[in-house]
């Protein structure tokens, strides 16, 4: 086995080659402190803005009312990005981005447009409806899709497909419906309060109704689209600049038409918003949350075809591509982890899953020509993490492995320490090397040093997951 330095060496620079320092203005906490500070100044402007439109108690009420499907959203979207989780400070950015950014973008961009149209055109009802149809939906997709795109940009290796796609747009799209259900609910309360309205004909109602129980998923809906063009941007191989310019372009196009006939529903007669919502909301909803879950479970597929490639190298126990391609034997290890060892042995638990799945994703990449320069580094990088949390994770996985284990596959002879024997009937494998991987090397063979498997300890015999 060919033995090398456990990190890539580089050649020593030449003579006389001084390293600069980045300026002042790209270091990561001079980035970090603008962005918060742009995003602050907004919540704080967009705070005044609706609490001028609505008043006080009309902005607490409509406060009250907008939160209550946030937490849905956010689950339902955190739920999709549990295969391969990425960093929580993603999505409060995209939240914030949404409900502060993006709606004062949003605000004052429509309200100066539809006032120039009225002025210009002396038509100001006009005016509104092509502000509703033709301007929200550019302005508000566009402000969106920034958020989409600075993670997209900056944040690139959390970003690898479309279910990441998925869920910062989503995100993105909730914190702006919520803002925005805050001032329309606001203003619905104000209204009640100057007519008198009470009950379930009063205007609160009715928007509630409209806006919080039946289309809640709206704004997520449209923006999901772009998302999805960002999402197959990021499985294209780098040397496709058109296709990768153009999928999310496409992407916010879609998101666009899909906005503007839903706003322009009041238009087509008495019942053209529930003509709209049947024939095209109910249909696109149930079409993208198909794709999402799809590609969570096409993901999962991912995992267990293409980890098993690290098992013969010793990184990977036998059991644990199985386990690491299944929620399910996922959820017994982090359970088997915190009953015996705590909640921290749970994290380390959920941060190794999380790389392994990006280790898998990374070398399908690779094995399709798709991935970049850095594959190599990359790779290394996250069997180093790995690594480190092996002697807790390893044996909650290989536990999890073989409680998890299909009961309707016949029973194989265990080996010392209790594992199964990679490639048997118990994980459905075949044999490693055999003409159903056809892999390329992995990375001990590859130039990285063999690396001895820790010791692994004995399991107990009661499997409290089965009866």
């Amino acid at each position: 086995m060919a033995t090398s330095p456990p990190y890539p060496t580089y050649p020593p620079s030449p003579e006389g080659l001084v390293l600069r320092h980045p300026h002042w203005w790209q270091r990561s906490w001079v980035r970090y402190g603008a962005l918060i500070t742009l995003l602050t100044l907004s919540g704080l402007v967009i705070l005044a803005l609706v609490r001028r439109q609505t008043g006080t108690e009309g902005f607490l009420v409509g406060l009250g009312l907008a939160v209550l499907p946030v937490p849905w959203l956010v689950s339902a979207f955190r739920w999709l990005d549990r295969v391969a989780p990425g960093p929580w400070r993603n999505l409060v950015f995209a939240f914030a981005w949404g409900a502060c950014a993006a709606a004062l973008i949003a605000i004052v961009a429509n309200s100066f447009a539809t006032k120039w149209i009225a002025t210009a055109t002396a038509d100001p009802a006009g005016a509104d409806t092509l502000g509703a149809t033709v301007i929200a939906p550019i302005v508000e997709e566009s402000a969106k899709a920034a958020a989409v795109l600075l993670v997209f940009l900056f944040r690139r290796r959390d970003f690898t497909g479309i279910v990441d796609g998925v869920v910062i747009a989503g995100t993105t799209a909730t914190g702006f419906a919520f803002t925005e259900n805050i001032l329309y609910l606001g203003t619905a309360f104000g209204t009640d309060q100057l007519t008198g309205g009470r009950g379930i004909a009063s205007v609160t109602a009715a928007t509630f109704f409209v806006r919080i129980v039946m289309s809640p998923f709206a704004h997520p809906l449209f923006t999901v689209f772009t998302g999805i063009g960002f999402g197959i941007a990021a499985l294209s191989a780098e040397r496709h600049r058109v296709r990768r310019v153009l999928l999310p372009m496409c992407g916010l196009l879609l998101a666009m038409s899909m906005h503007a006939t839903w706003n322009g529903s009041s238009t087509f007669g008495e019942f053209g918003f529930f003509a709209i919502y049947g024939a095209f909301m109910v249909p696109a909803f149930g079409l993208l949350t198909w794709l999402a879950i799809f590609t969570r479970q096409r993901e999962l597929r991912t995992v267990r075809e293409e980890l098993p490639s690290y098992v013969p190298a010793g990184w990977l126990g036998p059991g644990e591509p199985y386990a690491l391609g299944s929620m399910r034997a996922r959820r017994m290890a982090r359970d088997y982890a915190r009953h015996h060892l705590g909640r921290p042995a749970a994290r380390a638990v959920a941060r190794y899953e999380a790389h392994a799945t990006s280790l898998a994703l990374l070398r399908r990449r690779g094995r399709e020509g798709k991935a970049g320069a850095d594959f190599v580094v990359r790779e290394r990088e996250l069997l180093d993490e790995l690594w480190k949390r092996k002697d807790v994770s390893g044996p909650a996985l290989e536990y999890a492995a073989r409680a998890a284990a299909p009961a309707r596959m016949p029973a194989a002879p265990w080996p010392p320490y209790g594992y199964p024997a990679y490639g048997n009937a118990v994980y459905g494998y075949p044999a490693y090397g055999t003409a159903a991987y056809g892999y390329p090397a992995v990375p001990s063979p590859a130039g990285y040093p063999a690396v001895p498997y820790p010791a692994r300890p004995a399991y107990p015999v009661h499997n409290p997951y089965r009866p």
